[in-house]
């Protein structure tokens, strides 16, 4: 059961759908709703198309505040449409199919000796994820105006395009990838039929997007090996059953206005003083994540842990700032995951550690304004995921960074097509080859690294998020967009 925001919005030219909305309510102990904003590309983007243009934001209730708006009618903002759906669906969806499944198999982190096993219990997990993304679909025709633009996001609404299309056909649809795609031979491990469906799910799409060209080219593989599509790798298209889809890729940046405008806030300040106190003259190595499986902080500590009993010199010289915030703790891995990190980081400590010195600096709460005041502070990034979509934390430190900071950079981050010749490259999985990395970043020529920061800021910022969905409108919507 859906119960959408009680007050319907007027039809609308464009349409945005995310699991994950613009705003989020909190219950306070009297019972009271308090509504929060959020940022990031997407509200900064559609804020740019123009208050002339009628929009609508829909989106799911993720919290019982958010559930409490949607059935009282407190949204406060008629051009956002929030869907309660039921609780069980949302969770077997969000979590079952996902969170634990389309993510799992995108960024290649299955333990495929145990699993994945699709059974009984999966199967109802998926009918969850086709009756959440039907729920959109069918609150999005009802809000679209006679051939407006909708543009769809991410992994959990891959089924969503097809099913708008087979109730709205009038519509322009466009949907975006934020992840990896995975190559056929790895992609398979899906249920045929279900591996079917999520490809035909976005090729309902009339453009598909991805960040990297790398993504779109493995989407455009999977469809040619399992739904045996044609596709012109030249002009970027896929074609079945008599539609084709275009492939678009729209590399997001970082807003380096706003990164620079925020990073030197007070409270930046104050935490850039406490972690400088911390740190004292040494060198630091930062890195800035989710306890995110793909984001492979725990071979990260090994590669540092190698790197001080391989290279002495470093002992009592070098601190590792590793800020690791929380992630999806309903799901198991993820916990244990996050206890990984604090086992090993505590290792560390305890192994090279003095009363003077600690040699990794861990936290696993989330302050923004620490993270910022890290990236300030940092001498040398670290980003060595096994796997991610694009990882905007590369191109955030460069333009934070106050004296300039060597990127070490995995090769399997998106952002390494467009960082990886001013970075120093590394095989994620490679322990040694990183301890290395880290000290050729660590002992890199000052000239040299604020060139090479330099470059990285301008190639980071290249196209910021406002840009990054104006690029995908425009492709999409054509002259319905008045320059």
């Amino acid at each position: 059961m859906v119960n959408a925001s009680p007050s319907t919005p007027p039809q609308a030219r464009v349409l945005l759908a995310s699991n994950r909305g613009p705003i989020s309510f909190t219950v306070e102990d009297d019972g009271t709703l308090t509504p929060r904003r959020g940022g990031g590309g997407l509200v900064s983007g559609l804020s740019a198309i123009g208050d002339e243009i009628e929009s609508v934001w829909v989106c799911a209730a993720l919290t019982e505040g958010d559930r409490a708006a949607t059935r009282q009618g407190k949204l406060g903002d008629p051009s956002v449409r929030m869907l309660d759906i039921d609780a069980g669906t949302f969770a077997r969806a969000y979590n079952g199919i996902a969170n634990s499944t389309l993510w799992f198999v995108h960024h290649l982190i299955y333990n495929t000796p145990t699993t994945p096993v699709f059974g009984s219990s999966f199967r109802r997990e998926w009918a969850s994820y086709e009756a959440y993304n039907r729920a959109f679909a069918e609150a999005l025709a009802e809000a679209a105006a006679p051939g407006a633009t909708v543009l769809v996001q991410d992994y959990h609404l891959s089924l969503t395009p097809r099913l708008l299309r087979e109730l709205r056909p009038d519509l322009r649809i466009g949907h975006f990838s934020h992840t990896p795609w995975a190559p056929p031979d790895y992609y398979r491990l899906l249920p045929d039929d279900i591996a079917r469906d999520v490809l035909v799910g976005i090729l309902g799409a009339d453009q598909a997007g991805f960040l990297t060209r790398r993504w779109a080219s493995a989407f455009a593989d999977c469809c040619e090996a399992v739904l045996g599509a044609e596709v012109d790798r030249s002009a970027l298209t896929v074609t079945h059953e008599g539609r084709t889809t275009r492939l678009g890729v729209h590399p997001l940046g970082a807003d380096g206005d706003f990164l620079r405008e925020r990073a030197h806030r007070p409270d930046v300040d104050s935490r850039l003083a406490a972690l400088r106190e911390a740190v004292g003259d040494r060198r630091t190595i930062v890195r800035v994540d989710r306890t995110e499986l793909s984001k492979n902080i725990v071979r990260g500590l090994h590669a540092y842990r190698h790197l001080l009993h391989t290279r002495p010199e470093w002992l009592d010289r070098v601190v590792h700032i590793a800020f690791a915030y929380p992630s999806r703790h309903d799901l198991p891995e993820y916990r244990e995951y996050t206890a990984s990190v604090l086992r090993v980081a505590q290792e560390i400590n305890d192994e090279f550690g003095t009363p003077d010195w600690q040699p990794v600096l861990l936290a696993v709460d989330d302050d923004f304004a620490r993270s910022l005041a890290a990236y300030r502070l940092a001498d040398v990034a670290l980003v060595n995921p096994i796997r991610d979509g694009m990882n905007l934390v590369a191109k955030e430190l460069p333009v934070v960074s106050d004296d300039g900071c060597a990127l070490v950079l995995s090769r399997e981050a998106g952002a390494y097509e467009e960082l990886g010749e001013d970075a120093v490259t590394v095989n994620p999985y490679d322990v040694i080859a990183t301890a290395e990395a880290l000290h050729t970043a660590l002992t890199m020529p000052a000239a040299e690294r604020a060139d090479r920061c330099k470059r990285l800021a301008e190639a980071g910022t290249a196209l910021p998020p406002s840009a990054w969905f104006l690029e995908q409108y425009r492709a999409l919507a054509g002259d319905q967009l008045q320059e």
